[in-house]
């Protein structure tokens, strides 16, 4: 569709940056309104159950416009990697836990990190560069071959998604969209608050559609890419220390725009404030969570955003069991945490992110 634009002097992939960038940026303003984040709807804490609510809210709205589109044509997942026959289900497994455990050491998701980086919280933009560094080095640097064999233990499940079971792809949006609407609905969240979870959710399948309908052009392909931050943030890193080799991209527009969204929704607000450690321990523990984050969200095929809030919609069970691995990791090591006496006065000692 994108050559019928007309465009003389921009190509696909440059338009893709351009629209990226965009949709970062809406994405960081209203994440950092309402404080997006799956961890926290995870956690023990006093606002656990609105948390939660808000990001099922997202989930449910990405869910109904991702099926949408797909049932009016407009995409396809059939080639995507969430859909491939043989499954890496070690890798999907155990990187899922491992991003879950990493984003409870270190605070926040990926996401919610890149949120607060813009704001001034230099904790974030810490753990998001060591996140990227080893991110990359797993995605193509040194430990490219430790993920190469845990993703070559394989196992072919029959059916790659939901639309392949009985009922078809129409039972199980309904299933998926409707429960995470009942939770969220009955979380005590306000309207305001939902309303701006539903606007996040409907980032989704607007980049879905961007991406693979609107930008699509036969002569110069763009991949088929919707929210995400494992690998834009990665791609980012490689960006920026070698520009002038490697061209920006999808991911490179899409943290961008976060950042600049983040940055501009906190300072309208009187957000905008320096934070950094207040210790050596929490320092390390911080550190851990960013490196288990990298490596987690590499082999799981995507982070609580680009495997669960854009990975699940497309109906993908890789997507779902990496979220499902996400939530366990996250699960268990927040009690294994709140049953040490250092872990249980974490929270009291860091300030709430």
């Amino acid at each position: 569709m994108f050559e019928s634009f007309g465009f003389e002097t921009l190509t696909a992939p440059q338009a893709a940056v351009w629209f990226a960038l965009a949709l970062g940026a809406l994405f960081g303003l209203l994440a950092e309104r309402t404080r997006f984040c799956l961890r926290r709807g995870l956690v023990a804490g006093p606002d656990r159950r609105q948390a939660l609510g808000v990001w099922l809210m997202a989930l449910a709205v990405a869910v109904a416009g991702t099926q949408a589109a797909v049932a009016t044509g407009w995409i396809s997942f059939d080639a995507h990697r969430f859909f491939d026959a043989e499954m890496p289900v070690v890798a999907i497994a155990l990187g899922g836990a491992l991003f879950g455990a990493g984003m409870v050491l270190a605070r926040g998701c990926a996401s919610r990190l890149t949120v607060l980086a813009a704001t001034g919280n230099l904790r974030a933009l810490t753990v998001l560069l060591v996140f990227a560094v080893t991110a990359g080095a797993l995605s193509r640097g040194a430990l490219a071959p430790l993920r190469q064999a845990l993703g070559g233990l394989t196992l072919d499940p029959g059916a790659v998604s939901l639309a392949a079971l009985p009922g078809g792809a129409m039972l199980w949006s309904v299933v998926l969209a409707g429960g995470a609407l009942l939770v969220a609905l009955r979380s005590g969240n306000s309207l305001r608050a939902l309303a701006g979870g539903a606007a996040i959710g409907a980032l989704v399948p607007l980049g879905w559609v961007g991406t693979g309908f609107v930008l699509y052009d036969d002569f110069d392909p763009i991949a088929l890419q919707s929210l995400a931050f494992t690998g834009p943030w990665a791609d980012s890193l490689f960006w920026s220390v070698a520009a002038s080799a490697i061209p920006a991209g999808f991911g490179t527009g899409l943290v961008g725009g976060v950042l600049a969204g983040s940055f501009l929704s906190a300072l309208a607000a009187g957000r905008l404030g320096w934070q950094s450690f207040g210790s050596v321990p929490e320092t390390g523990r911080y550190l851990g969570g960013a490196v288990l984050m990298g490596a987690g969200g590499v082999l799981a095929g995507g982070c609580t955003v680009g495997a669960g809030l854009s990975g699940v919609p497309t109906l993908s069970l890789a997507a779902i069991l990496a979220l499902a691995a996400i939530v366990a990791g996250a699960r268990a090591t927040d009690a294994l945490l709140m049953r040490t006496p250092r872990g249980a006065a974490a929270p009291a000692l860091v300030p709430a992110e």
